[in-house]
């Protein structure tokens, strides 16, 4: 068997691997279930990949990623490596040749997107697979109080009826100590499970938090000191744009990037930013998963998220080649307010999520007791307006739906154009001498697809129109005229978002509604966005280890280079001023463990920064630990 370095080596070109790389890879050819948490961009897919190359078979990858399958699909076959990809918006003949392909060619992965598990014609085609591992990327997404809940993940289980001694790998950028726990139940790990935890610290990078009433001369400021590559994160679609004709205006390259653009137009824009032609992109957290950009220098979050996973994985995406950057939060009171607030939006009454239902039906036409397994074009502007309900509210309730197990909403839906030829050669070629002007089209069609005489093939117009030499808009139209002339069956591109009903309509008032679970999913909320504001406005405790400590790291030293560490230097503290503060906070947590609030409380005869200062410092020492937001004794 080939060595896991040298296969490393052949295809990615490194000599060694980064840290936990080699340990995980161990684990998984060793059979053990394995957990590892790492970092955004600290190299989790070698972990899957190298191990499966070793190895007779191939991977299947779970991934709920679109775009991230794709990406990674067409990275390894640059790289030699085949690998195939099955998702929303694939035909059942295009899902069938590729489960063929997957059973009988000399594939290595198999990405799929969960929700394709339980579909009779993938479960029928798993016992011709050869599967010698299954990969669960963003495996945090199978904990019902983890930050992106998706109940397709529950299923994956299952799966390893069919392959009973394949190992499982599940791998995910940040997760709390409980959701880590429960991938580990929900993915029934063996006995022999084995969890590797990179370091969250990132030495290289500065965290800062500024409290602003207006936001645009700072990110103007911190783009203008700050040169090279960034991204400025917001919370909406209008904001994105705004944003970056005002950077515009002030002499800065920056475009926009969201979720509502056409499928050319996010390529586009991507691949621009991607080669330094736009400096800054500003957009939703629809950009940035798969994106392997190493100098950005910058990335802003001109809008509070609501989690700190969310914050994590975002500014995390600066500084991948290790050279010194900067991730800067933009925030103000009153949008801590307002966040605050929408919980009760975010998680409605059981008679509003009764409301929103029937109207949903009856938006998309759904007679009573039908709809099951069928897909809807969805306009959530048009509904939202048609319907006069707060977007906000309509969306949160399509997402306990969602959760619910009763529809599936692909607000990022993309099906590429697809071609059959619905005559036969012979027809074909009586077609051409008939109806020369079509013979461009016509032989480029058939030079470029195998197989369109016996199903339908995606086809790629941009470069099927280079291709043949002759405008995109052009070959649309005469492909739409070979379709009316029933020479094609020709579908065209579909990017409109989705709607799939898992169930048929039910009369709104018998709709059934977990409110446990709701309740429960709604206070884990709570607590992370509480946890979010609290790294917002604590102005001395560094931030490097707020995240750290949050996500149960409780290993790291203050960074030294976030804002608050900074301040925190031009604190000036006497010897006798330590040990009275020091000997205070000690005798305090030997009586019993206390919040960080109650400390300094009990402390407010002393400066509140010098209060920080000692605390930092017996943190690192480990003479006292955090734990959940309490402080004790080691």
């Amino acid at each position: 068997m080939i060595d896991a370095v040298e296969i490393l080596k052949k295809y990615w070109g490194y000599n060694s691997f980064r840290p936990l790389q080699q340990e995980i890879i161990n684990s998984v050819l060793s059979k053990n279930d394995t957990l590892a948490i790492m970092p955004t961009g600290g190299g989790k897919s070698i972990c899957f990949q190298v191990p499966s190359i070793m190895n007779g078979g191939l991977c299947l990858v779970i991934s709920p990623l679109i775009a991230l399958m794709k990406d990674q699909v067409l990275n390894l076959k640059k790289k030699g490596i085949p690998a195939l990809s099955i998702y929303s918006g694939m035909s059942f003949i295009e899902v069938k040749k590729t489960l063929q392909n997957a059973a009988y060619g000399n594939y290595k992965f198999l990405y799929v997107s969960p929700e394709r598990l339980e579909t009779d014609l993938f479960l029928e085609s798993l016992s011709s697979i050869k599967v010698n591992l299954l990969a669960v990327d963003e495996a945090h997404c199978v904990s019902q109080w983890g930050y992106d809940f998706r109940p397709s993940y529950l299923r994956i289980a299952a799966i390893r009826e069919y392959f009973p001694e394949v190992p499982i790998l599940a791998l995910t950028a940040s997760a709390t100590f409980d959701v880590q726990k429960d991938i580990c139940e929900k993915l029934l790990f063996k006995k022999n499970k084995k969890s590797f935890h990179q370091t969250f610290e990132r030495s290289n990078l500065s965290y800062s938090a500024f409290e602003l009433s207006s936001k645009q001369s700072k990110l103007i400021d911190i783009l203008n000191k700050v040169l090279g590559s960034g991204i400025v994160y917001c919370k909406t679609r209008k904001r994105t744009k705004e944003v970056a004709e005002m950077l515009k205006l002030n002499g800065i390259s920056a475009d926009h990037y969201h979720a509502g653009l056409t499928n050319d137009e996010r390529n586009k824009k991507q691949e621009d930013w991607l080669n330094s032609k736009t400096r800054i992109i500003a957009c939703t957290n629809a950009f940035g998963m798969g994106i392997d950009k190493p100098d950005v220098r910058t990335v802003v979050h001109y809008d509070v998220p609501y989690a700190l996973e969310n914050y994590y994985q975002e500014a995390g995406r600066a500084g991948r080649d290790g050279k010194k950057s900067y991730a800067v939060l933009l925030y103000n009171k009153r949008e801590l307010e307002e966040l605050k607030k929408q919980s009760d939006l975010k998680f409605p009454s059981k008679e509003i999520i009764r409301k929103v239902y029937g109207a949903l039906c009856d938006f998309l036409q759904i007679p009573a007791g039908s709809g099951e397994t069928i897909s809807y074009d969805f306009d959530i502007n048009a509904f939202v307006k048609n319907f006069k309900l707060d977007a906000f509210s309509a969306t949160s309730v399509l997402k306990i739906l969602e959760q619910e197990e009763l529809i599936n909403y692909s607000e990022q839906f993309f099906s590429p154009p697809t071609v059959e030829f619905t005559v036969d050669k012979f027809a074909l070629n009586l077609f051409e001498k008939s109806h020369a002007r079509f013979n461009e089209v016509v032989k480029g069609l058939l030079r470029s697809y195998d197989g369109i005489f016996d199903f339908p093939v995606a086809i790629n117009e941009t470069e099927l129109a280079k291709f043949i030499a002759l405008k995109k808009e052009r070959l649309t139209k005469i492909l739409l005229e070979l379709n009316g002339l029933n020479i094609i069956d020709y579908k065209p591109q579909k990017e409109k978002p989705q709607i799939y009903f898992l169930q048929n309509r039910v009369r709104a008032e018998d709709l059934f509604i977990n409110e446990k679970n709701i309740l429960k999913r709604k206070n884990a909320s709570e607590k992370r966005l509480n946890a979010m504001i609290n790294f917002c406005q604590n102005k001395n405790r560094c931030r490097s280890v707020m995240i750290g400590n949050y996500f149960d790291d409780h290993h790291l030293h203050p960074c030294g280079v976030c804002d608050n560490c900074l301040q925190n230097k031009k604190v000036i503290l006497s010897n006798a001023e330590f040990n009275s503060i020091s000997d205070r906070i000690k005798k305090i947590c030997n009586t019993h463990p206390v919040s960080s609030q109650v400390l300094f409380q009990q402390l407010s005869d002393f400066n509140e920064n010098k209060i920080w200062k000692v605390l930092n410092f017996l943190l690192e020492e480990n003479s006292v630990v955090d734990q959940g937001g309490l402080i004790k004794p080691k």
